[in-house]
């Protein structure tokens, strides 16, 4: 592969999935911090690799990828990574199901409570309005339970890609400090996680920075 570029923030849930995967894979990369404290978003450069202005952005020669699934697709399809995101149809879309229903189901329902808990100053909390968030996640985490009752991982008895969007949560939703109910095949599944060197470089890393602060 050419020399492959990625920008945005280590803090950023978004680029956590694509650094997670970067470790996976073994690959070499340069990486410019982007997005919140760090700006560059607005410029024009920046706009002439994504018009969107938003974080995570990957170059590999002469190819622009946006958007973190794409980036994850692109490079296991990139590397010929097919134990993480198989060449069978079949075994191919079970991964994408999970990785499109944690973009469409888990990641919008856990940042509503992570951005109304953890991103918003204690004095403007609206602690009533945290609870249909907390169920839902929990609702999700249920779910997510009773499927990982059967299987290691999300899409089978193998670590996949299915497992990145959905396992990225885990991290800040047991550790930003807010009691939330544990389901057991759960925390199995983030236990075999943790213990991956990939998921401890790009995921557990201190996120005090978003306490409190209410932009990107």
């Amino acid at each position: 592969m050419s020399q492959l570029k990625l920008w945005g923030r280590s803090s950023a849930f978004n680029v956590q999935k694509v650094l997670w995967l970067l470790g996976e894979l073994s690959l070499s990369f340069e990486h410019q911090q982007a997005g919140g404290a760090h700006g560059g978003l607005e410029d024009q450069a920046f706009r002439g690799m994504n018009p969107h202005g938003r974080v995570p952005v990957l170059k590999d020669g002469n190819t622009i990828v946006w958007e973190s699934h794409s980036i994850l697709r692109y490079l296991a399809a990139r590397c010929g990574a097919e134990a993480l995101w198989p060449a069978d149809p079949g075994a191919r879309s079970l991964v994408d199901r999970w990785m499109d229903w944690s973009l469409a189901s888990l990641q919008p329902a856990f940042m509503r409570l992570f951005w109304g808990y953890y991103r918003k100053p204690p004095e403007v909390w609206d602690r009533a309005g945290l609870r249909p968030a907390l169920a839902e996640c929990d609702r999700l985490f249920a779910l997510l339970d009773g499927e990982l009752a059967g299987r290691a991982y999300l899409a089978g008895e193998a670590f996949s890609l299915a497992d990145i969007p959905a396992g990225t949560t885990l991290y800040r939703y047991f550790g930003m400090g807010l009691a939330v109910p544990r389901h057991p095949y759960v925390d199995a599944w983030y236990a075999r996680l943790t213990a991956r060197k990939a998921y401890q470089q790009a995921i557990m890393v201190p996120f005090e920075e978003l306490r409190g602060r209410q932009d990107y």
